[in-house]
């Protein structure tokens, strides 16, 4: 029995070294100077990462730069589908055929991370939100995010959605330096709509000295993340935090690294630039959290998630490559999940009808909608 168990004790590291990283994972986390891409500090920041509500900062993207080519104007006005009145939490609850302006659907995607929002403006642009996906994944190759691949406009869970933080770093950078005369409405922390002001999410723009915004990001598989801008005393800095524990592990993790960096603490890597950073692999992201037991946050009405999303497994993610595989089958949770993880979605399937109580169309679509809560920032 003794020989027994020294041979488990031995076996047991060697064991949790080689288990899957689907597991709790440690954060990654990169910080930059905005002036000259200067590298000041870095975690895992070429490891592959679920965005979550990041994604969003990159359908912005496509927004100011449509923007800024005239395509569009920030008071056209934008009709909602039917599809784009589906979407879950976080959302306006904008309905089927409802109307709102490109310059609210912008900051209703800033500062409440709305995830119909964000489908209305892909849908603008792209026809389709999987057409939308596929031009996201091209133009953030072309900004050089060469390690981050998009199948939809909001973060909502997705096994092939997926980028780094070097990646976002990149993004943010690009946004600031592209597009001046639409990065300051990062900096909103409030949304009049329709008569009502609604309050931004986002605890670092609202709080931290010099902080001129960006986005907050949360699924069971990503973490809480973050991307955030601050500038003090003529030095701008970004920062990108992915796969804190906790809410507040995100922003104390955000700030102390910013503090480093304003404070000269952070010393530059000589050799690194984020233009020049060594992309290799990505590997396979962690599932972050298990989201049955994640505590009750405090940030808002959108940060409630206790629902495990829709697609918990994860595949071999090599960058650049997957964008070549298209969007087919994203309508198709049979097409994505083969295996061991289809079996996962079907029970969730056979849950559906769990109420047999059927009240009228328009409150069972409330229902259905609210209960539905994939995804918050």
């Amino acid at each position: 029995m003794n020989t027994l168990k020294s041979i488990l004790l031995i076996l047991m590291p060697i064991w949790l070294l080689s288990a899957p990283v689907s597991g709790y994972g440690q954060h990654a986390a990169i910080l930059i100077d905005a002036d000259n891409g200067s590298v000041l500090h870095e975690v895992n920041a070429t490891h592959s990462w679920y965005p979550a509500s990041l994604t969003k900062v990159m359908t912005l993207y496509m927004t100011f730069d449509a923007l800024k080519s005239g395509q569009i104007h920030l008071y056209d006005t934008l009709r909602t589908s039917y599809h784009a009145s589906r979407q879950p939490n976080s959302k306006l609850g904008l309905r089927q055929g409802e109307t709102l302006t490109v310059q609210d659907a912008v900051l209703a995607v800033i500062t409440r991370s709305a995830n119909d929002a964000a489908v209305v403006l892909a849908e603008h642009l792209g026809g389709t939100e999987e057409s939308f996906a596929v031009k996201m994944t091209t133009k953030a190759h072309d900004l050089g995010m060469y390690d981050s691949h998009f199948m939809n406009a909001t973060g909502l869970p997705h096994q092939w959605q997926v980028t780094t933080p070097r990646d976002l770093a990149i993004l943010a950078w690009k946004v600031q330096r592209n597009f001046p005369e639409y990065y300051p409405f990062f900096s909103a922390h409030n949304f009049n709509y329709k008569g009502r002001e609604l309050r931004g999410i986002n605890k670092f723009t609202a709080s931290y000295p010099g902080a001129e915004g960006m986005k907050t990001g949360f699924t069971c598989g990503s973490g809480y993340n973050l991307i955030s801008v601050a500038s003090q005393n003529g030095k701008r800095l970004i920062g990108v935090i992915m796969g804190g524990m906790t809410s507040a592990e995100r922003y104390h993790l955000m700030i102390n690294m910013m503090n480093d960096g304003f404070a000269n603490s952070s010393i530059p890597y000589s050799s690194k630039n984020i233009t020049t950073m060594t992309s290799t692999s990505a590997g396979t992201p962690p599932y972050q959290l298990g989201c049955g037991n994640l505590a009750h946050t405090t940030i808002g009405a959108n940060d409630t998630d206790n629902d495990k999303p829709k697609f918990t497994s994860t595949s071999k993610h090599t960058g650049r490559n997957l964008h070549a595989k298209k969007h087919k089958s994203v309508k198709s949770t049979k097409s994505v999940n083969k295996g061991k993880s289809l079996k996962k979605t079907k029970p969730a399937a056979k849950k559906k009808p769990a109420s047999k109580a059927k009240p009228s169309s328009k409150s069972a679509n409330k229902a259905k909608s609210s209960k539905t809560r994939y995804h918050h920032s």
